[in-house]
């Protein structure tokens, strides 16, 4: 059903173009929405509703029944001097009734979206489906997921729609409480660089409208509509995957992932075996705060020991003591890229063990 915020936002609307007053109420005669109080109208707006007649006049008031597919859904009451009240009252009556319409087609699409998001329909339901919505199959499209520190309280959903509002084409929608949904069209074949674009712009948006914790992935571009769920998959994975390892983007692309996406699949079981092999009952993330600040600026500057020692301030024999230490307590070389390797690894995995432990509570 429409939203009661959506019919004020109409009334007031036709109210600053036709200067006349207007309120819609269930056949119950309980107001809707309204433009001034007509509380006084609400018994004679049950009874028109009960009779027989789709328009009147009463008590000066002139009254229009608005049907969704022959049921009556409202009562629009219009009032006002002079001669052209009845007929602004059924120009919007008419709106009204369209703006029903509308609304019901937009949730039937939507409902059609969710669906294919979450893979709930059938090869042969999507296709036929998609022809009788007026949905493109073929057209290149992609999905974003959003994701707000304000959860479903940020209003997240209203702003990507009023957002993405002028390509009717696009889809926003949602399948749960954490992450808002954008099904991107492309109707001139661009590539994943356009929905890089896309993505920091509805990014700006956002932080503009004073979002905070905003975060955005997006998955691949696919060409047909039963592909949907698996850019919607990937999105979703990247934005799991990007909150575990790459903590200070706000936007992540599934195509950036890297091993992380590798890490991210495996049994918690298979993690705690590797890291018992390569390190005993040590944990590679154990080690003293100096420690792990020169594994990672190491690593950062690709085992360079110069480059390093240098963006340490220390000197680069301190650096190598340091190294020769990490070797002996771990039996890994980082100036090995072997070595080095298998310790990135395992400090990606740790993390990701930990992430999902707290996951579970």
């Amino acid at each position: 059903m429409i939203s009661n915020q959506i019919l004020q936002n109409t009334i007031e609307g036709l109210k600053s173009i036709a200067r006349v007053e207007f309120c819609i109420m269930d056949a119950d005669g309980k107001e809707a929405a309204s433009t001034t109080d007509m509380s006084g109208s609400a018994r004679a707006a049950a009874d028109f509703a009960a009779s027989p007649a789709d328009s009147q006049e009463v008590q000066g008031y002139q009254f229009f029944k608005i049907y969704d597919e022959q049921q009556l859904e409202y009562v629009l009451v219009a009032g006002g001097a002079g001669e052209d009240v009845y007929t602004i009252g059924k120009i919007a009556a008419f709106q009204i009734q369209n703006l029903l319409v509308a609304y019901k087609e937009r949730l039937d699409k939507d409902n059609f979206m969710k669906n294919l998001l979450l893979d709930n329909l059938l090869l042969v339901d999507i296709y036929s489906r998609s022809k009788k919505l007026h949905i493109q199959t073929d057209v290149p499209r992609a999905v974003l997921t959003v994701e707000s520190s304000g959860g479903r309280d940020s209003n997240v959903l209203e702003l990507a729609r009023s957002y993405f509002s002028v390509n009717s084409k696009d889809f926003v929608t949602e399948v749960d409480e954490d992450n808002v949904i954008v099904v991107k069209e492309f109707p001139d074949g661009d590539d994943q660089k356009e929905m890089d674009r896309t993505a920091k712009a509805l990014w700006a948006f956002l932080k503009k409208e004073g979002l905070k914790g905003i975060r955005i992935a997006y998955g691949t571009v696919i060409q047909e509509i039963k592909e949907v769920s698996r850019s919607y998959k990937e999105a979703k994975m990247a934005l799991d995957v990007g909150r575990i390892f790459f903590g200070d983007r706000e936007i992540i692309a599934y195509s950036e992932l890297g091993i992380g996406r590798l890490i991210y699949q495996l049994p918690i079981p298979l993690c705690k075996m590797f890291i018992q092999e390569i390190f005993g009952g040590k944990s590679p993330d154990e080690f003293d705060e100096e420690t792990l600040g020169t594994i990672y600026k190491f690593f950062e500057n690709s085992l360079n020991v110069s480059e390093t020692s240098r963006q340490l301030f220390i000197h680069r024999n301190t650096l190598v003591y340091r190294l020769d230490k990490l070797q002996k307590s771990t039996g890994l070389d980082l100036r090995v890229f072997e070595d080095a390797i298998t310790f990135k690894i395992a400090l990606m995995v740790v993390k990701y063990m930990k992430y999902m432990e707290n996951a579970d509570y």
